[in-house]
């Protein structure tokens, strides 16, 4: 048996959501081959369910200056990414990292203000010189959306490997109609997430914030292995 650790796992254990991007560019040639190292993912039956518009330049500006206004106009229904309430294990790992978050940037929990202007910079990736738009065939169902989310992991470790970061998004799927318009989606299919992509700053604070995991043996259970002790 190997004693040495994997590479992969140096890229996965570096991989972390960056929300300051430098403004250096990243070539169409770089994401390609993130992409096509991500095309490897598994999928149900090899239906490969992902779809995925990337953008940049005026093109991204464009998209964010309007997903900005309609941010700003709050007349879209809230988004319900977690159920109400959320499970009592996963509720504390929510308000500690809510804590840590808006603690870092300085925003008190009851600043509504100050915490809607933190999360509309989602809408400008972050800063980062390419933005990502990932949709999905609304008809399909949750196991393809666990395909989804495989593809997703491996772009961002394809990314991490090649030196750049990424933040996945989901606040984007609020704003469907608006991405939807802007990108002339296909009917039918829906926004998953969005993703900054690009070099983190790595002298933002919010970057260098530690989110902590639980350890194995509270998430894991173990059957039948005494058996070869």
């Amino acid at each position: 048996m190997h004693s040495e650790t994997p590479i992969v796992d140096a890229v996965i254990r570096s991989r972390k959501a960056v929300r300051v991007f430098l403004p250096d560019t990243v070539s169409r040639g770089a994401i390609v081959d993130i992409l096509d190292v991500a095309r490897s993912a598994p999928s149900n039956s090899n239906t490969q369910p992902w779809h995925v518009h990337v953008l940049s330049g005026s093109v991204k500006q464009r998209l964010s200056a309007a997903l900005a206004r309609a941010h700003m106009d709050d007349n879209h229904p809230p988004l319900q990414h977690f159920p109400d309430p959320l499970p009592v294990a996963c509720q504390p790992r929510q308000e500690e990292f809510g804590a840590r978050y808006y603690g870092a940037l300085g925003i008190d929990k009851t600043d509504t203000a100050a915490r809607s202007r933190a999360s509309g910079r989602n809408f400008d990736f972050f800063g980062a010189p390419v933005g990502m738009i990932f949709t999905i065939d609304a008809c399909l169902k949750k196991y393809s959306w666990l395909d989804y989310g495989l593809f997703l992991q491996t772009v961002m470790i394809a990314a991490r490997a090649r030196g750049l970061d990424t933040c996945a998004q989901v606040s984007f799927a609020r704003y469907h109609g608006v991405i939807a318009d802007h990108l002339e989606l296909a009917p039918g299919h829906d926004v998953v997430c969005g993703m900054s992509l690009g070099y983190a700053d790595e002298s933002s604070m919010i970057n260098r914030l530690a989110i902590p995991r639980e350890s194995v043996d509270r998430f894991a259970r173990f059957a039948g292995f005494d058996e070869h002790a």
